[in-house]
């Protein structure tokens, strides 16, 4: 039997961020959800039959209480959370959004954007070393990155300590010009574009100067111990397993390492195996250590990032590294 229900908002401006004001992804939601849907100032009405008029008042309830936590919808976020609404009964959404993980930092509070963000940041939360494998677009260093700044804001370490193997210079960057920084800028920019998303410039140039934060190739961890610190390894399917070793033996007392990679990237030479791709076989059985893999599903990028991923999954070869970018 057909029934209509209408949601009422604080504003015609709050009504319609739940949406993106995108008629498009009103439209989709229909489709979607089985109802009808309209909208004028600060209401939205949904008609169609009982059950699933109350599917999609559950739906747009659960996107008022994201939003209410602070997760700002842009159009591939409604649709992202639309499609993983309809993937099961909404378990998967309701576990996202009733259970939040808030991550705050200087210039923002970060909120996970999908399920698998989520159990991310609680294995993050939960582990002395975690390892975030997955493809691109799925807040790996992000996530981590920002998980370390605020561990740091809140005196829980002492300093930050973010690195990554310069494989495309062999880590041996004598031949390039300039000092030591202008010669791993390159290697290392995404980790300074993180950091600034985070924290005020001039922070960052405070707490880099004062060594609170540092950035340095791989290479330059050799024979040191990282005590009282969070360590982020980036770009780890460029390490060997003897990088690998090498890093994680690194830890000191009262740090935690993130080590982050995606195995389908691989840049070394062939002959050659990736320490993220030999790790999980070697410590999978060590508590304290644990293993996440994010799947295509959990992009924020553009939608056609996901779909070009499942689209290069369907078609891998088999590579025991897999594909070489």
């Amino acid at each position: 039997m057909p029934v209509s229900k209408t949601l009422t908002y604080p504003s015609a401006r709050h009504a319609s961020q739940l949406y993106c004001a995108a008629e498009d992804n009103l439209a989709r939601a229909e489709k979607i959800l089985g109802v009808r849907l309209v909208t004028r100032d600060d209401w939205l009405k949904l008609d169609g039959p009982a059950e699933t008029v109350a599917r999609a008042e559950e739906f747009f309830s659960l996107l008022n209480t994201g939003r209410a936590q602070g997760l700002a919808y842009r159009t591939p976020d409604f649709l992202r959370l639309l499609d993983l609404y309809a993937r099961d009964d909404g378990t998967a959404l309701r576990s996202l959004i009733n259970d939040p993980v808030v991550i705050a930092t200087r210039r923002k509070s970060i909120v996970p954007k999908t399920l698998g963000q989520k159990l991310y940041l609680q294995a993050i939360q939960r582990n002395p070393v975690v390892f975030g494998i997955g493809p691109a677009g799925t807040g790996k260093t992000y996530l981590a990155m920002a998980a370390a700044i605020s561990a740091l804001l809140k005196n829980q370490v002492q300093r930050i300590i973010l690195t990554r193997p310069a494989v495309e210079a062999g880590e041996t960057l004598g031949f390039l010009p300039g000092d030591l920084r202008e010669k791993i800028l390159p290697y290392l920019r995404p980790l300074y574009d993180a950091l600034h998303d985070m924290l005020d410039a001039a922070d960052v140039t405070a707490l880099s100067e004062k060594g609170v934060i540092e950035i340095a190739p791989l290479a330059y961890m050799r024979g040191r111990t990282l005590a009282n610190a969070y360590i982020i390894l980036d770009e780890a399917q460029n390490t060997t397993p003897e990088q690998m070793m090498m890093f994680l033996t690194r830890l000191g007392d009262e740090s935690r390492m993130i080590v982050t990679g995606d195995i389908t990237q691989i840049d070394l030479p062939r002959a050659k195996v990736s320490g993220l791709v030999q790790a999980p076989r070697i410590l999978r059985n060590i508590p304290g250590i644990d293993f996440h893999h994010f799947t295509p599903a959990d992009v924020v990028r553009h939608p056609l990032v996901q779909k070009i991923l499942e689209a290069y999954e369907q078609a891998k070869n088999g590579e025991p590294n897999g594909p070489h970018a």
